[in-house]
């Protein structure tokens, strides 16, 4: 399997989290992709473990005003060496997008995501 691969895989688990409403699955799925010291720099300040990561996707991503929303990969993962990074969209259940950024994550040799570092918004 390539360094490519596992970080496809490790970033598909991670937005997938963000998809369920049911604690356990999402907490399999951040198991799947996400070290368990993960260290999160997201637009509300710096969290570290799965347990803070599944923290912000209740609070910010599942709880919006607009109603549950969803994360979308907009662009295929470029992943030169143990860095990877991908755009995705937050958008709404009609489809309309409400916040865009680019997503840099550090992958470990066994595949999983160590650190994610969150751009929101355009550059």
């Amino acid at each position: 399997m390539t360094d490519e691969t596992l970080h496809i895989q490790a970033i598909d688990a991670f937005i997938a989290a963000t998809e369920t409403a049911d604690p356990d699955q999402r907490a399999t799925l951040l198991s799947r992709a996400l070290a368990p010291d993960i260290v999160f720099w997201g637009p509300l300040g710096r969290g570290v473990g799965r347990e803070a990561v599944s923290d912000f996707i209740t609070e910010v991503v599942r709880s919006h005003p607009s109603g549950p929303c969803r994360m979308v990969r907009t662009t295929r993962v470029d992943a030169p060496g143990e860095w990877a990074r991908f755009g995705w969209c937050y958008e709404d259940a009609e489809g309309r997008v409400l916040l865009s950024g680019t997503d840099v994550v550090h992958v470990t040799l066994a595949g999983d995501i160590d650190e994610i570092v969150v751009f929101a918004g355009p550059l």
